[in-house]
């Protein structure tokens, strides 16, 4: 009788590693840039007074959100740390930190413009 030689072992370890790994960190979906946070394309997020911290609703739908475009995010994000997830009017998710929803400004032309800070005594360049 001849003896084979199988790949047991690596393919042990293999398994071992996989079933022990830890899940893949997600990135957090804003950055401090200049004191305010920033989404991944650089530009300037707002807070808007009328959201009511931690009530997990946005109050800008409709014409408000083609102004105040959400920082949405995707079906799989997950809460962590100080950024949650919450469910829009058109079930939709948007991100928020500290309770606070997160929105882009459409006027805000390129990364580092804040012209939406202050509009109308209601709309904050969002901080770390």
């Amino acid at each position: 009788m001849v003896a084979r030689k199988t790949p047991l072992l690596p393919a042990l370890l293999l398994a071992t590693a996989a079933l022990f790994a830890s899940p893949a960190l997600q990135a957090a979906p804003a950055q401090a840039k200049d004191g305010v946070l920033t989404g991944s394309n650089g530009m300037t997020l707002y807070v808007f007074d009328r959201d009511v911290a931690g009530s997990g609703k946005s109050v800008c739908n409709g014409p408000c959100a083609s102004n105040w475009p959400p920082l949405m995010a995707a079906a799989s994000d997950k809460a962590e740390g100080d950024y949650t997830v919450i469910a829009r009017d058109d079930g939709k998710a948007q991100w928020a930190y500290k309770g606070k929803p997160l929105y882009f400004w459409s006027k805000d032309q390129k990364p580092g413009d804040k012209t939406g800070d202050g509009f109308s005594n209601v709309w904050h360049a969002a901080q770390p």
